[in-house]
């Protein structure tokens, strides 16, 4: 079964490769929406990008963003106090935050903001400036890095006397489903988007209520051995899905 992805990085592969050419239409709409009803795009009339105001459909939005120039997207995945893959202004940060994620149209100075109700999803539109990146290979020896640390830190606290599964996940870490990708986006990037995926389930898993089991002492070396992992998690899914700092195909 292939691996879920995020929306952020649903748009930013499979509307990437739309731009390039390598995917037909209705593969590419078929992968965004994924299980949902449907998604639609709003906002661009009001940034002066033409339009009647009116929501338009997914296609009739990227559409748009592609005859202003757009010729990539690249996701972000953002948390308080972590803008990773935001570069402003404050109302798109914002909007990302509250979201916890968001896409980028390269090329242009538009951000898109997922807001989600039931089964559809809306894409509303933002000003975005150009933001700051990893490139894939600093972003990927941090995760690695990170993921090492972790691993020595739980062990250290006894993770599976607290969190059995998460140490069944520490010691399988080779055997994850594999992301469903569209032609052009680099072998590296797919990998390590399951790798960042991975790491980030298990930094949720760890730090799952525990109905009190742990002292407070305890909680607070839990965290702080995972906040370093989660952080590196989020920049290396947002290299993975960012075509600006892949590597040359």
């Amino acid at each position: 079964m292939p691996l879920e992805l995020p929306a952020a990085t649903r748009l930013a592969w499979w509307g990437t490769a739309w731009l390039r050419g390598t995917v037909v239409t209705d593969l590419m709409i078929d992968a965004v929406i994924g299980d949902e009803a449907t998604h639609a795009i709003a906002g661009l009339a009001e940034l002066g990008l033409g339009g009647d105001g009116s929501t338009e459909t997914l296609l009739g939005g990227l559409a748009r963003l592609r005859a202003e120039g757009a010729t990539a997207f690249g996701a972000a995945y953002p948390v308080d106090g972590d803008p990773v893959g935001l570069g402003g202004p404050t109302a798109f940060n914002t909007a990302a935050l509250d979201a916890g994620e968001a896409v980028v149209a390269i090329g242009t100075e538009v951000g898109l903001v997922p807001v989600t109700v039931g089964a559809a999803t809306t894409w509303v539109a933002h000003r975005a400036a150009r933001r700051p990146l990893a490139d894939v290979g600093e972003a990927d020896r941090a995760l690695r890095e990170s993921l090492l640390e972790a691993t020595r830190d739980l062990a250290r606290l006894d993770v599976a006397a607290w969190r059995p599964e998460v140490a069944d996940r520490l010691m399988n870490l080779r055997h994850r489903p594999a992301a469903h990708a569209p032609e052009g986006v680099p072998a590296r990037c797919v990998d390590l988007v399951g790798r960042a995926l991975q790491a980030l389930e298990i930094v949720d898993l760890a730090l799952e209520d525990d109905g009190g089991a742990l002292s407070l002492h305890d909680a607070q070396q839990r965290e702080a051995a995972l906040r370093p992992l989660a952080r590196a998690g989020r920049r290396a899914l947002v290299a993975a899905s960012s075509p600006e700092v892949w590597p040359p195909s």
